[in-house]
């Protein structure tokens, strides 16, 4: 059975617009077992971006307290090897990307190279909201990344399917 590692916005776009805690409690059911099976994780710098883009009572925060084990986000010192490849390929792309769209895509606590390093080392499958734009040039998408290293990236309902999974 295949592992998936969930991007912060599997969280968030989940709560604030999609699968709100409080309309469709069924979903959020779904991925408290799904953690709990070890079939999803995460990690580290995701728990940061959710944990920052919080407040101190925000729903999802204490969703994430409540409904997520301790070893659901995982550290991710072990793939610093493969972030640095990915670090490399991006800065080789700076004819293409903006800098200011680089230096982003970079930045120390952002989960996005992180998940991708992660994915190189554990062969799984990314679980994103994002879209492949190979043409954009101000921001770098998780697929371009993957697409670059032979990751393989999904969407949520994609995930589910795959799983024979519904709620």
């Amino acid at each position: 059975m295949s592992k998936y590692i969930v991007d912060s916005n599997f969280f968030i776009q989940a709560h604030r617009s999609i699968y709100p805690l409080d309309v469709v409690q069924s979903f959020w059911l779904k991925i408290k077992s799904l953690s709990q099976s070890g079939t999803i994780v995460s990690i580290d710098k995701v728990r940061k971006e959710i944990y920052d883009k919080s407040s101190h009572e925000d729903e999802l925060k204490i969703w994430c307290d409540s409904n997520l084990s301790d070893g659901f986000f995982i550290n991710t010192d072990s793939v610093l090897k493969n972030n640095i490849s990915i670090v490399s390929w991006t800065h080789s792309m700076s004819d293409h990307y903006t800098r200011s769209a680089i230096q982003e895509f970079l930045e120390t606590d952002l989960a996005d190279p992180w998940l991708i390093a992660f994915v190189i080392s554990n062969d799984w499958i990314i679980v994103t909201y994002e879209k492949s734009q190979p043409e954009r040039k101000n921001r770098i998408k998780i697929p371009e990344i993957c697409n670059q290293f032979n990751v393989r990236y999904i969407d949520t309902i994609q995930m589910f399917r795959e799983l024979s999974e519904s709620f």
